[in-house]
């Protein structure tokens, strides 16, 4: 079987795209409290400390204004290479925020991670 020209050309491209370097950490989710509530800005200010844990870059924290998706909140942050993310992800501090906040008050959630790609 012969595969179209389109094709061909598409794993043409991803063969000549290097995926490597930074990472770009994202997770966007809705609370299991009201918009404006003590409990909410008692999250974002536990959410916040993330930045503190080493490796972690441009932490930002977003708040969704589409009518469109189910989210109230984002959270991005970047690292340099997988092996900042992963001591990011087993870091005690990420760890214990996982299990004794994110797990009790995030009612849903889309996390996301993106690699940087350049070309080869």
């Amino acid at each position: 079987m012969k595969l179209p020209a389109s094709i061909l050309a598409a794993f043409a491209l991803l063969a000549s795209t290097a995926f490597s370097g930074p990472i770009i950490h994202s997770v966007f989710f809705k609370l299991k409290h009201d918009p404006g509530s003590q409990a909410e800005t008692a999250f974002l200010a536990e959410a916040r400390k993330l930045a503190a844990i080493p490796g972690v870059a441009e932490f930002e924290i977003l708040k969704e204004t589409s009518p469109k998706k189910p989210w109230s909140w984002g959270l991005t942050m970047k690292f340099t290479d997988q092996a900042a993310y992963d001591a990011y992800n087993n870091h005690p501090d990420h760890q214990k925020f996982v299990s004794e906040i994110w797990l009790k008050q995030v009612a849903d959630f889309q996390e996301i991670d993106y690699e940087v790609e350049t070309a080869k």
